[in-house]
């Protein structure tokens, strides 16, 4: 479900580096293995458990180890904070899916049914009920498809955007007061993470790099 509340956003995508693993000597075609045999033999005269730092399969070994480390810390962290703002999200007083389907009207605009429930990853009769909910509180409406004149779309009210903006500016807030009690060099860090983990959110989701950042 959505979760920023931080208005709409372009597709920004994070590279994955090309972490490839390449023959390592010895391997691969015979006609190869034989030009590998001096450099295979100078390893060999040095200690026997002596890793070779120009090895790409050491180095492709330790990347692949550090990246599972980066994701293990971008998952915990992502959770606790994830948490530690439900509870300010409550003081909106919308369950919580409710709440999400009404950010993704409120800052990406109306939708249709299918469209919303696709944008939270829920199933039609599921979000029907959401939006029936939000519809009963008069926060969000139906309304004439602006194309198609037998469909609807879902949009929200006046009062609905009064109340994500409010909620929105609740989560501002409690993380501006956390962001001022640390270091000025984690500050910048936390900003510049912002961007990179929207574009690492867009490659989750299976969106390819734009061209300008390849």
């Amino acid at each position: 479900m959505a979760e920023s509340f931080a208005g709409p956003r372009s597709a920004r995508e994070m590279e994955t580096p090309d972490r490839s693993v390449e023959p390592a000597d010895g391997a691969g075609p015979a006609g190869a293995a034989g030009a590998a045999e001096p450099a295979a033999s100078s390893r060999a005269s040095g200690p026997p458990d002596a890793a070779d730092p120009a090895d790409p399969a050491d180095r492709t070994g330790n990347a692949g180890q550090d990246l599972a480390t980066m994701a293990s810390a971008l998952n915990s962290g992502a959770i606790h904070l994830l948490r530690s703002l439900a509870a300010v999200d409550r003081q909106s007083g919308l369950p919580r899916a409710r709440l999400s389907a009404l950010s993704v009207l409120v800052f990406g605009g109306s939708r249709t049914l299918g469209e919303l429930a696709a944008a939270e990853g829920v199933a039609g009769p599921t979000m029907t009920r959401t939006v029936d909910g939000l519809i009963a509180e008069h926060l969000a409406e139906r309304l004439p498809h602006p194309t198609d004149g037998r469909a609807v779309v879902i949009a929200a009210t006046a009062a609905g955007e009064t109340l994500m903006r409010a909620a929105q500016r609740r989560r501002i807030d409690v993380l501006v007061d956390a962001l001022a009690g640390l270091p000025l060099d984690q500050q910048l860090a936390s900003a510049a993470a912002g961007p990179l983990l929207e574009r690492l959110a867009a490659v989750v989701r299976g969106q390819p790099p734009s061209p300008s950042e390849r």
